[in-house]
């Protein structure tokens, strides 16, 4: 678009791309400490199955509802699963992470 034609735009016809760019799901550290942690409590693989598909669920209406790409969701959830795969592996050898990140 020229700079002629954008001076004569109403502002009301002016319409700037834009780029959502959400917090990546990998970092949310607590969501997925208390993801493994709910997990990691749950009795049978059946109710651990279905927590997982309702945690998925919720994760991938938020970022749709935001406008994020199928692409992008499909993304975002697959790191998210995999910090959580972390997290729980860490739980089942015997390690927790210090809220404050220092060495005890």
């Amino acid at each position: 678009m020229s700079k002629r034609s954008m001076d004569s735009m109403p502002l009301s016809d002016w319409r700037p791309e834009c780029r959502i760019i959400p917090y990546p799901m990998v970092n949310r550290v607590g969501k997925i400490r208390d993801v493994a942690a709910k997990l990691l409590d749950k009795p049978t693989e059946k109710s651990a199955s279905h927590y997982r598909t309702v945690v998925t669920e919720a994760i991938v209406a938020s970022l749709a509802k935001i406008g994020l790409s199928e692409n992008a969701i499909d993304e975002e959830v697959g790191c998210f699963w995999q910090a959580v795969e972390h997290e729980t592996r860490g739980h089942a050898y015997g390690w927790h992470g210090d809220p404050d990140g220092g060495a005890a």
